[in-house]
């Protein structure tokens, strides 16, 4: 079984910045949310900065890109991959 991997890391214009990954196995501490067939693997000093959040694809003309939707952002980038608490 394959999942997509959400974390969050140090860096970009506001602070800090989602990162996506496949991955094929899920850690000890690893939360699994599994919605429509789809796992999401989320780790815990990750979950501590996206509790809340929903995550969406979203497919334009310009192209296709996850979304993340986090209330505990305090202000974001224009491109909307970073954030700050």
């Amino acid at each position: 079984m394959s999942y997509l991997r959400v974390s969050v890391e140090g860096g970009g214009c506001s602070g800090f910045s989602y990162k996506f990954d496949l991955d094929d196995t899920a850690n000890q501490d690893d939360l699994v949310i599994t919605r429509n067939g789809v796992s999401v693997l989320v780790d815990e000093m990750s979950l501590e900065f996206m509790d809340g959040s929903e995550i969406d694809f979203s497919t334009e003309l310009i192209g296709a890109a996850f979304k993340i939707n986090n209330p505990n952002a305090t202000a974001g980038c224009g491109c909307g991959t970073s954030f700050s608490v």
